[in-house]
């Protein structure tokens, strides 16, 4: 019912850049949080960044000061604007959308994209 794609990965040097798209469809509540997770082989998911509605936004330390989280509320699209590659950003980069909803009863909803793979080498 609700989908995710993202879109922009790819290979880059290290030093370079990346912008990553992610388009979501579907009954979407307009209060909620979009961000971005990232997982190298071998290793846990992590967040690399998110945003709410309102715009208030969270980095991952690793990634403060190089990347930038946007989105587009009317569109339900998010972005990552990724500088200063380096080596260890190398991953699968996946796009998330979570809110809180319900009058009778609360419910999470929680949904995940397909994944985008971002590798930076030389």
């Amino acid at each position: 019912q609700v989908q995710l794609v993202e879109s922009g990965g790819g290979l880059v040097q290290p030093g370079g850049s990346l912008r990553l798209s992610c388009a979501a469809s579907g009954n979407i509540f307009s209060l909620n949080v979009m961000g971005w997770y990232r997982q190298a082989p071998g290793k846990e998911r992590e967040l690399v960044a998110s945003i709410t509605s309102a715009g208030s936004t969270k980095y991952a330390d690793s990634v403060k000061g190089r990347f930038t989280v946007s989105r587009d509320s009317a569109k339900n699209r998010v972005y990552l604007q990724m500088n200063s590659l380096n080596p260890e950003d190398t991953a699968l980069y996946y796009c998330n959308v979570r809110w809180t909803a319900g009058l009778l009863s609360t419910r999470e909803y929680d949904y995940w994209g397909q994944g985008t793979q971002v590798t930076v080498s030389s």
